[in-house]
């Protein structure tokens, strides 16, 4: 669970890196061609394959643990591990878990059906740029930005990436043992900046589109 969850954490920054050219006023041609990119390359959809297969993994293991945390023990400490020395423990989030990461993989489900499997299937029409033709996934996001009800919906999806990874973040170094009274606090502060910029990162992006857009 720690190391899936770690390998998604970092597949999060180069997502949001390549997201970050929609901000770029251009009719999406840096978005698009970075789609093409990251659709045709053979190395990144090898890639590709093997983050389907973690994002699952990691949901599956979820529901295991979650499960077999419920059969072993009731009321307050059915996820929470008290008394964390040097952890940066709240068990409010820690119990919540598998409820935050359920929300997580139905955003998920809907962000990967608009865009990756409509691209998938040849449902977008093609824009050429000098000699290059490729499919045109900025409408998609452009429509989808542009609507409040999907702003809303992505950017309270973030809010909750945020508080999963503020737990998953530390949890995941304390799983494998990375506990240590001079390292653990820089694990905390970067777990938090990590779950506050990178969420914040992906939310702005639409928030942008429906200010300057719509």
């Amino acid at each position: 669970m720690s190391l899936t969850g770690l390998f998604l954490i970092t597949f999060l920054v180069v997502h949001l890196a390549g997201n970050l050219q929609l901000l770029i006023p251009d009719d999406g041609q840096a978005f698009n061609i970075y789609g093409d990119f990251m659709t045709s390359n053979p190395f990144i959809k090898t890639t590709s394959y093997g983050l389907y297969f973690f994002i699952l993994l990691h949901a599956v293991l979820g529901f295991v643990l979650w499960s077999q945390n419920k059969k072993a023990a009731t009321g307050a400490n059915r996820y929470a591990v008290n008394n964390l020395k040097g952890a940066d423990n709240n068990p409010s989030l820690a119990k919540n878990m598998a409820a935050l990461g359920t929300i997580i993989l139905i955003f998920l489900i809907i962000h990967l059906y608009q865009f990756w499997f409509k691209m998938k299937i040849g449902a977008l029409p093609d824009v050429t740029y000098g000699d290059q033709t490729v499919a045109n996934l900025y409408e998609p996001v452009y429509a989808a930005f542009t609507n409040i009800w999907f702003v809303l919906f992505y950017v309270a999806s973030m809010f909750f990436l945020a508080l999963h990874l503020k737990h998953g973040f530390w949890s995941a170094f304390q799983t494998l043992g990375l506990n240590h009274k001079k390292y653990t606090p820089i694990i905390k502060f970067l777990g938090l900046a990590y779950s506050i910029l990178v969420p914040l990162g992906f939310a702005i992006i639409p928030l942008y589109f429906y200010v300057a857009y719509s």
